[in-house]
């Protein structure tokens, strides 16, 4: 089974398009290895992302939102150690 992702993202602060756009990136890069991505309304400025329930970037956490590489290499990290970013490696 491929790994379920979940971006939660606060609903007041109005975050669904940096969550889509996160979605649409991890899709675009990891088609063949990632079964969903799912967008949680949240609030309180909530802005997690999950894989397979495991939490892998949080805003308060990791202060502040993610570039879109850093995810893809959380993510790779997670789902597929072996595989190349090619430049968001660098």
């Amino acid at each position: 089974m491929k790994p379920r992702v979940e971006i939660r993202y606060c609903t007041l602060c109005r975050w669904l398009l940096r969550s889509a756009w996160l979605a649409q990136e991890i899709l675009s890069t990891f088609a063949d290895e990632v079964g969903e991505v799912a967008l949680i309304p949240g609030d309180k400025g909530q802005f997690q992302i999950y894989v397979d329930g495991a939490l892998i970037w949080c805003r308060v956490a990791d202060n502040g939102f993610p570039e879109a590489k850093d995810i893809k290499q959380r993510l790779r990290d997670k789902i597929a150690p072996e595989r190349s970013l090619g430049h968001s490696d660098r």
